[in-house]
């Protein structure tokens, strides 16, 4: 299988990250066990996740996803075979990524997780209000600790991560070695604007939003879809003319590689310059097959070109 270094670090991973937002929303803890099995029997390693994962569920405590996968990680004995990626500052809290803030998210993240190390830890969001070199400053203990193998950050713009490489320069820190943008065949923005930057600094790139909140399974192709689940209500900005042309586009490479939509959505991002890998939630074991079917299709250059011009 493909195995891709995350950065300059040791950290290599597979072109696919499970998403953990869905657990405790839209998939409990009996149901996230059978996913997480079925993910890892799969070939695949890497499990994203957040302090905040899903706190947007009224009621829930603090880090659901977090514990799901931390009790999953104890009943199966497989921490050292799988790696764990979360984030601080989840809720884009003013001060979230000041030193405090960071070593008290780490903890209560440990102890949902129940591990004593995590493999990579990201920045969720910006913080005007924290420097980079207090931000790094506070990851450089946590990785000469050994407790965080390798830093990264997620909804940074292009300008952000180069004043934070030239403080990890000068102040001699940790720099982050992977970043987490929003990318799809919709979403093209975020990272086209930071791809010269993840080029030339030799970054990891693992993209949120790759089925586009579920657009790009094919499921939601009118309003009248949008009720089909309880994420539907994120997929209504798709339904214009660019999302069509790219249903369109991929009924018709799906069509030529007997693959669903989601399935040449993921193909088409694992193939795109500086992308390590995609991150991608499911609900179902066969969702979780699915998946790892679509990271591993080669498309040909003319399928890749169809996709691409669509989504323009």
């Amino acid at each position: 299988m493909d195995r891709r270094p995350l950065g300059r670090s040791e950290l290599v991973i597979e072109p696919l990250v499970l998403g953990g937002n869905v657990f405790g929303w839209t998939v409990d803890e009996q149901n996230g066990f059978e996913i997480l099995d079925a993910f890892v029997e799969a070939g695949f390693t890497a499990i994203d996740t957040a302090q905040g994962y899903p706190d947007w569920v009224p009621g829930n405590p603090p880090g659901m996803s977090e514990t799901i996968i931390g009790n999953w990680m104890k009943a199966r004995g497989n921490r050292e075979a799988v790696h764990i990626f979360t984030k601080v500052n989840s809720g884009k809290k003013p001060g979230g990524l000041k030193p405090d803030a960071i070593r008290e998210g780490f903890e209560a993240s440990l102890q949902r997780l129940q591990t004593d190390y995590v493999d990579l830890y990201f920045s969720h969001w910006p913080d005007q209000q924290s420097s980079h070199e207090e931000t790094l400053g506070a990851y450089d203990t946590l990785v000469r600790s050994g407790r965080v193998r390798v830093i990264g950050a997620s909804n940074y713009t292009a300008d952000m991560v180069r004043q934070a490489q030239e403080t990890s320069i000068i102040k001699s820190l940790p720099r982050y070695e992977v970043l987490q943008p929003r990318y799809n065949l919709y979403d093209r923005e975020e990272f086209d604007a930071l791809r010269e930057t993840v080029l030339e600094n030799d970054l990891g790139t693992v993209v949120y939003y790759s089925l586009a909140s579920g657009f790009l399974t094919g499921k939601y192709r009118s309003q009248a879809d949008v009720g089909k689940s309880a994420r539907g209500g994120g997929v209504e900005r798709y339904l214009d003319a660019k999302g069509q042309a790219i249903l369109a586009a991929l009924d018709k490479v799906g069509k030529a590689n007997d693959a669903t939509p989601a399935e040449i959505s993921l193909a088409w991002l694992v193939a795109q310059p500086g992308v390590s890998a995609p991150i991608a939630s499911a609900t179902s074991v066969e969702q979780v097959r699915s998946l790892a079917k679509g990271v591993r299709l080669k498309l040909s250059e003319e399928d890749l070109q169809t996709l691409t011009e669509a989504g323009r």
